[in-house]
């Protein structure tokens, strides 16, 4: 290679004071002093004012929390409360009907009139149940199954067909809304 196609070679001053100048000719290190000096300070006391706010807003997000929780609570407990209340109220025409079938047992002289006035009573009494999502389950005369009835015991089957059924109901069985309130206890067959 030429000379003259070499690139010039700096000496060792010249090389150090080149690294260690900036963009604008200052040496870095003189800048350095001054960000380290100044930058910190700033940098920590915008963390801190940072960190104040963010548990500021966790502090009111969890009150927030909080009270929402309480409330829904409350309104749960008055909605429970209201609604037995409601159910309550819609059985109220069925016990006044119950007490005059009382009176008027103690004064009739037709049994079949009060026979009738207890049947219209029990027909009313069913027809709410219903309109408050009870339903029967039926279970005389049906295949024995343990998801919706309880057998209490079993006795011989009268007849081969009975085998395995249910053959009497002891304690009928209620759904509330397709759920299960309570089972159908039941004598099976055997």
């Amino acid at each position: 290679m030429n000379k003259e196609n070499q690139p010039p070679v700096k000496s060792k001053e010249t090389k150090g004071k080149a690294k260690n100048k900036t963009q604008s000719g200052k040496p870095a290190a003189a800048r350095s002093k001054k960000t380290k000096s100044t930058h910190p300070a700033k940098e920590i006391h915008d963390l801190k004012k940072q960190i104040e706010e963010l548990n500021d807003k966790y502090l009111r997000l969890s009150a927030e929390y909080d009270n929402y929780r309480k409330r829904t609570l409350k309104e749960k407990m008055e909605l429970v409360k209201s609604g037995g209340e409601q159910v309550l109220i819609n059985i109220l025409p069925v016990v006044d009907n119950l007490d005059r079938a009382l009176q008027s047992i103690r004064e009739a002289h037709d049994l079949e009139a009060v026979k009738e006035g207890i049947e219209l009573i029990n027909n009313k009494f069913k027809e709410f149940l219903t309109q408050n999502g009870v339903k029967e389950i039926e279970s005389q005369d049906q295949e024995f199954n343990t998801d919706i009835h309880e057998a209490v015991t079993k006795i011989p089957a009268p007849t081969p067909e009975q085998k395995g059924k249910i053959i009497d109901v002891i304690e009928k069985g209620y759904y509330l809304h397709d759920r299960i309130i309570r089972f159908a206890k039941v004598v099976i067959g055997d």
